[in-house]
């Protein structure tokens, strides 16, 4: 009898499952007949309460009673920051925050829709990881990345920025090189957990590439501010904003995308661990079922989390690399952050600072003076920021504009041919998207922006010109 037996028979996986296999070694090295292993191990289920003082089955039985068998709701403080954010993801946050691990929660202006927790959600848990807290698409991250050409080169080196793009990445969901990329990552531990093991050889294949849904590679003109003014958003700008680069104009490369589908693969795996391990959760919380992080389970999650996170962090930093070295150009500044992970943080709620997990789905770090940057659209500027850590975030801010539509509605709703003279007024020459991604189907940034003065301040400012995206008809990995 393995875990898979015992899975039909209702022991639920994790330690239960494990306590049980122990059973049955020893009732086999008992001597007792090993035709009534199913009878032996059923009985015990039905009934552990009878067992826990038994020599041979009490370990078994009193792993079946630790085992959550109701759900009550808690009441974990949270603050949200936007006005007219989708009720439903407001919901979303609500719930999160009466799971009985939650210690605090954040709702930022980029909010909407996700799957248990929403995008724009931040939730501090003790003790536990949330597989989809954290997200399908691990360790998404922004990687901006300063090259010493001109900013004119938009126009007069416009077809060389185009065949770089081209050349070294790839989109869709099945993207991958058949010149495979090589980076350290692929030294790393991959046996960590099942689907990274399994996955390894995938990863490898994708390695560089930057899949669909919103994820994107595109040039444009980043515009440092001066040190002494103010923002459009009304707040000062930074007194060390010179510490990036010189105030003015520069060519930059913005990408945005993740772990591929290994990520997912880890998300698919470990979400569906979590569920069995919480089927007392209701229908609605089920997508929030944790892992204890002093379980096996847990452990092996967060190490494939962490993977995942260098292995999204090498894909962007293989194309930037391939993109500068294909055009000869010099980096001049590198910034990047990622969302969709968790960390061990210690923040202080209701005036107890405790040692907590930050899911941050769809959110920035944002701790005081940690830079980041948060895009709009593939016509609308996206932003340098500074951290703040304001109070009540956990940290955190925006990680983008946000959606204002599902993509079947922006398919129903959008057409080409309104599209595209906006797009031209806003000198953008994209290569390849889909109808749902352009700049109707996002929130206004500004107005994103203005809403989180006390979580970020404003640096610089890029401004999209050219940009690539998924074709049409990709399924989204975001």
């Amino acid at each position: 009898m393995n875990e898979k037996h015992l899975a039909k028979m209702g022991v639920p996986p994790g330690e239960p499952a494990r306590q049980a296999l122990a059973f049955i070694s020893r009732y086999c090295i008992a001597g007792n007949d090993k035709q009534l292993i199913p009878q032996a191990v059923e009985t015990v289920f039905r009934n552990p309460e009878a067992y826990v003082d038994d020599e041979l089955r009490a370990d078994f039985a009193r792993a079946l009673l630790a085992v959550p068998t109701s759900f009550t709701p808690g009441n974990a403080p949270w603050r949200q920051w936007g006005q007219d954010l989708e009720s439903q993801a407001v919901a979303q946050m609500a719930r999160a925050c009466e799971l009985p691990v939650s210690v605090a929660g954040a709702l930022m202006p980029d909010a909407h829709v996700g799957y248990g927790l929403p995008i724009g959600g931040v939730l501090a848990t003790e003790g536990v990881v949330i597989p989809y807290a954290v997200g399908v698409d691990i360790a998404c991250r922004m990687k901006l990345t300063v090259l010493d050409w001109p900013a004119s080169a938009l126009t007069g080196r416009h077809e060389e920025l185009v065949r770089a793009i081209e050349a070294e990445t790839r989109f869709g969901v099945g993207a991958t090189f058949k010149q495979r990329r090589q980076h350290e990552v692929l030294e790393a531990d991959w046996t960590v957990s099942k689907p990274t093991k399994s996955n390894r050889d995938r990863a490898w294949a994708q390695l560089g590439t930057s899949g669909s849904g919103n994820h994107f590679v595109e040039f444009g003109t980043l515009t440092v501010r001066p040190s002494n003014g103010t923002s459009d958003m009304g707040s000062p700008t930074a007194a060390s904003a010179a510490s990036i680069l010189p105030p003015g104009e520069y060519l930059a490369l913005l990408s945005h995308s993740g772990s591929r589908g290994t990520g997912a693969a880890v998300c698919d795996y470990f979400s569906k661990l979590a569920m069995s391990l919480h089927r007392e959760l209701p229908k609605e919380y089920a997508r929030l079922a944790w892992l204890d992080l002093d379980s096996p389970e847990g452990q092996e999650y967060w190490a494939a989390m962490e993977l995942m996170g260098r292995y999204a962090a090498a894909n962007h930093e293989l194309i930037h690399r391939h993109i500068a070295r294909n055009l000869g150009a010099q980096v001049l500044l590198d910034i990047e952050n990622h969302h969709n992970f968790a960390w061990k943080e210690r923040h202080v709620v209701n005036g107890v600072a405790r040692d907590v997990v930050v899911h941050r789905k769809g959110a920035t770090p944002a701790h005081p003076g940690v830079l980041g940057i948060i895009p709009g659209s593939m016509a609308t500027p996206g932003f340098v920021v500074r951290g703040k850590g304001g109070e009540g975030s956990l940290g955190s801010a925006s990680h983008g504009a946000g959606r204002v539509m599902s993509r079947t509605k922006a398919e129903q709703t959008f057409e080409w041919s309104a599209v595209n003279p906006v797009l031209r007024e806003r000198n953008v020459r994209l290569l390849s998207a889909g109808l749902d991604e352009v700049p109707g189907v996002y929130k206004d940034i500004h107005q994103v922006m203005a809403a989180q003065t006390d979580l970020v301040e404003v640096l610089a400012e890029f401004m999209p010109r050219l940009v690539k995206m998924a074709p049409s008809g990709e399924r989204p990995e975001d």
